[in-house]
């Protein structure tokens, strides 16, 4: 109607009548309280308040065209922000991993990936801090989850222990339990501690725990120096940076589960359901998954 300059023009480009146009202008000046228009002539000339409406249409239907674009731009994969909340060894694996196949497939996709250690990163789930959080548990330990949170299972994690390289067990495969009841231990975060003091009592022992830290880092320099010994998730061992310490496989045989989380209805959102499918590929290409 601004464009055409009267009621005649602006039906014939719509494809409506020209009472019908005439008809919904009366009732938009009726809504305002003003009239929109004034003829001069001929033509249909905006009046002072039709011309402030006309600037903000335009702004608005702009706005329209864009949030458009970018729903579809969504639902067809090409953009989307996720973001993955990580325990440390799965930062430093899984999550990589998967992030080097979105670049590829959904480069659209961005990640914002964050850390935390379960149970503290399944209530940063609930408290919607993040999108998919990765969590760890050990046998006989389950997880307490709303209704509405989905669990995904990813992998069996074989626990293996951290050795110095010149320690006399290092010259084995694996080692037993009972074998390194005498050791000094580093211990891991709370959940891992209380699992390596099952695991030990099990055995008939309480390991004597001279350090402790969620850092694997930290952990890897304290064998290294001959400080204790560790009990390490296989999952960590292809990150082992220090070249005088090694895993060996634990006897007997003990696991972790890894899975992920996520609200069932954040399954519907693509972004977030190609991050978990990428999670899930990756995670099946492991050992003992």
């Amino acid at each position: 109607m601004v464009a055409s300059g009267s009621y005649s023009a602006a039906a014939r480009v719509l494809g409506y009548t020209q009472p019908a146009i005439t008809q919904q202008m009366k009732a938009l000046e009726r809504a305002v309280g003003t009239p929109l228009f004034t003829r001069v002539g001929r033509k249909m000339k905006l009046t002072e308040a039709g011309e402030s409406l006309a600037r903000h249409a335009e702004s608005i239907l702009g706005s329209l065209s864009a949030a458009e674009a970018q729903l579809k731009a969504y639902t067809r994969l090409r953009t989307g922000r996720v973001r993955v909340c990580g325990f440390p060894s799965a930062n430093v694996t899984l999550v990589p991993e998967a992030l080097s196949g979105l670049a590829k497939d959904h480069p659209g996709v961005q990640v914002e990936l964050l850390e935390g250690e379960p149970p503290e990163s399944l209530r940063r789930l609930q408290r919607g801090e993040c999108d998919i959080t990765l969590a760890f548990t050990y046998p006989g330990l389950h997880e307490e989850i709303p209704e509405e949170v989905t669990e995904v299972r990813l992998l069996e994690d074989q626990l293996t222990v951290l050795l110095p390289t010149g320690h006399p067990l290092a010259r084995r495969r694996a080692v037993h339990l009972a074998d390194l009841a005498e050791e000094q231990w580093i211990a891991g975060c709370p959940r891992c501690r209380a699992n390596l003091l099952h695991e030990c009592a099990e055995l008939g022992f309480v390991p004597d725990i001279r350090f402790a830290t969620d850092d694997n880092l930290v952990v890897q320099s304290l064998v290294a120096q001959g400080l204790g010994v560790a009990m390490m998730p296989a999952l960590v061992l292809p990150s082992l940076s220090l070249n005088r310490v090694c895993g060996r496989v634990l006897e007997p045989a003990a696991r972790r589960h890894i899975a992920a989380y996520v609200y069932r209805d954040h399954l519907r959102i693509p972004a977030t359901a190609v991050v978990l499918d990428e999670l899930k590929r990756v995670a099946s290409n492991r050992v003992g998954c």
